[in-house]
């Protein structure tokens, strides 16, 4: 992993609200799109959840195609040197797929509301209802931080070395689904030696879900903490779009999202899976 990246930093509602307007401001969307449709952070141009994955079975939470993506961010008018804010209506789980897919592309200035667009509601700060269309860009998107993505194959070989293995799996599934009483694939379970921690357990539930005041610390004290080379998935790297961006937005320096997730482990025969149960590989 490379110490890199750009931080990304989270701004509050009335910061961004004092910042609305600027020319270098870019203030992305990811809301479900009937929200979107509804009401938005006026500026804000919109990037519907699905448009960030490639969709295909069983792994359907794979990075789409650079052509997908080189489409998709011309079209919002995206700019190399834009302060990017990304929100959404949710907590941070398609923001923070956003997040993780400008790291990828080596975007170097963004944010994230803290809180999305509850907590904007909830500061009664100006709205707008008609859809934002912006003059599309032709930059040239390409992957230059791979480095954040993590491939089954990687996993397998560190978790081979046994006790020699530099990495920790920061699973952001239900524990119903993390000790394989809950299924949504051929095989239910967990990657050997994972850690789970629940997204939502993230997040603030009394203040519009905002990252936790002292997330750092519950990590921390679990083995999550920011000196761990950390690979995070879920079912399609949704839920851990949020706690791959709550990593970096803490200061983790080895993070890194594996898109897969357990829609292709758990999917596939050659992968190892243990259970609370069973407590061992299968």
């Amino acid at each position: 992993m490379s110490n890199s990246l750009p931080s990304v930093e989270l701004i509050e509602p009335q910061q961004l609200a004092n910042q609305l307007g600027e020319e270098n401001l870019l203030i992305i969307d990811v809301c479900n799109p009937a929200t979107y449709k509804q009401v938005h952070i006026p500026g804000a141009v919109h990037i519907a959840p699905g448009e960030l994955v490639c969709g295909r079975p069983p792994a359907t939470g794979m990075l789409p195609s650079l052509e997908h993506l080189q489409a998709l961010f011309n079209r919002i008018g995206y700019q190399k040197d834009k302060h990017i804010v990304v929100y959404d209506d949710e907590g941070g789980g398609w923001a923070g797929r956003l997040i993780w897919t400008l790291d990828l592309i080596g975007h170097q200035k963004m944010s994230y509301l803290n809180g999305g667009l509850h907590a904007w509601l909830a500061a009664q700060l100006p709205l707008q209802k008609d859809p934002v269309t912006t003059k599309p860009s032709s930059v040239g998107v390409a992957i230059v931080n791979p480095a954040v993505r993590a491939t089954a194959e990687e996993i397998m070989e560190e978790l081979s070395r046994g006790d020699d293995s530099n990495i920790t799996i920061w699973d952001a599934r239900s524990p119903e689904e993390h000790a394989g009483t809950k299924q949504f694939a051929t095989r239910a379970g967990h990657i050997p030696g994972a850690i789970n921690f629940e997204w939502t357990r993230g997040m603030d539930h009394q203040h519009q879900y905002r990252i936790l005041p002292d997330l750092s610390s519950v990590l921390a004290n679990l083995g999550l903490g920011a000196d761990k080379n950390i690979i995070t998935h879920c079912q399609t790297h949704h839920r851990s779009g949020f706690t791959y961006m709550a990593g970096r937005i803490l200061g983790y320096k080895k993070i890194r999202a594996y898109d897969g997730s357990w829609s292709e482990w758990g999917n596939r025969a050659d992968t190892p899976v243990a259970t609370i149960t069973s407590a061992t590989a299968e």
